[in-house]
């Protein structure tokens, strides 16, 4: 055991019932209501950085460490929090959430090392899990399947429905919204002549509707559960201020340049340029364009204003 090479003791907690509460059942509730779930981002803000966080205060602890890619810098106004010196690496994006008064808390050894140097380090400890293979998927979803999670706990959401075209027609059937997010293109079995995108998920109607490509294309968002760490006091401040960021909408995207801006009253993302494939329920994560490294905080995407055909 590795608490065990390093002499540090290890504490084994039981947390099953909170992950299922607070993660799965989530992650299944959200694609019935047509979003693209994050859940690795539920797991940051409740289970590690709630639940966790508390029993390490408990226990006396002066800090928590954890082994995400993501640096914590402190900079004029105390702790911020930066992406990994490895961008490959970089875990930013799933942790937008993280409170201020979390930061001061948390500590992440990692952030500035290639993963290379953790793994020779690990090995120089005598380490077992030096040479562990990394994590690709999601801890819980079996091969990436995770519409067999989903049928297990929320069978009625594989119930058939339309796939629609923007402009109305009923093209086919579809065998459940749970199995498409936006931007989708493969598994539509609908032929028009041109490609065909999701661009929006009816979840209520069971619909699925596509469109093409431009079709995709989003020029604001809304943001709900949003966090703020940036210097303005709050993400509205900061909204008002029409403050410029690079907004993130995905993991696997780089960040694109924006503003925040009230949108219908709420905290939102305006794009310099129209972004594509915006999906709600996934994160927006805000970055400092002034210091592209630092994260400002984000939110889930709630809403879009999308640019029609």
């Amino acid at each position: 055991m590795a608490a065990d090479a390093i002499g540090i003791s290890h504490y084994v907690l039981d947390y099953e019932s909170r992950f299922r509460e607070q993660v799965i059942e989530d992650f299944a509730d959200a694609y019935l209501r047509g979003e693209t779930p994050i859940p690795c981002v539920r797991c940051n803000q409740t289970v590690k950085f709630r639940d966790l966080l508390d029993v390490a205060r408990d226990l006396g602890a002066e800090a928590m460490a954890t082994g995400h890619y993501v640096r914590r810098e402190i900079g004029p106004n105390g702790p911020e929090l930066h992406r990994a010196a490895d961008p490959a690496r970089d875990q930013s994006y799933f942790l937008f959430a993280t409170t201020a008064e979390q930061l001061a808390f948390l500590r992440f050894p990692l952030g500035g090392l290639p993963k290379p140097a953790v793994r020779a380090a690990a090995l120089d400890l005598g380490l077992s899990v030096a040479d562990k293979p990394d994590s690709q998927d999601i801890c819980f979803v079996p091969e990436g399947r995770y519409t067999t999670v989903i049928d297990r706990l929320r069978p009625h959401g594989a119930e058939a429905g339309d796939i629609v075209h923007l402009d109305g027609r009923v093209l086919g059937r579809h065998e459940g919204v749970t199995r498409y997010t936006i931007g989708q293109r493969r598994g539509l079995n609908v032929a028009v002549g041109d490609p065909l995108f999701v661009v929006k998920i009816d979840a209520d109607r069971r619909q699925v509707i596509v469109g093409p490509r431009e079709a995709l294309l989003t020029h604001a968002l809304t943001l709900k559960e949003s966090s703020w760490i940036g210097d303005a006091p709050s993400i509205e401040a900061a909204c008002e201020q029409g403050r410029p960021v690079l907004a993130r909408v995905r993991s696997t995207r780089e960040p694109v340049p924006g503003r925040l801006a009230l949108v219908d009253g709420r905290p939102g993302v305006a794009f310099d340029r129209p972004e594509e494939g915006v999906a709600p329920g996934q994160a927006c994560v805000l970055y400092a364009p002034e210091a592209d490294t630092r994260v400002l905080g984000g939110g889930f995407i709630d809403g879009t204003v999308r640019s029609l055909p």
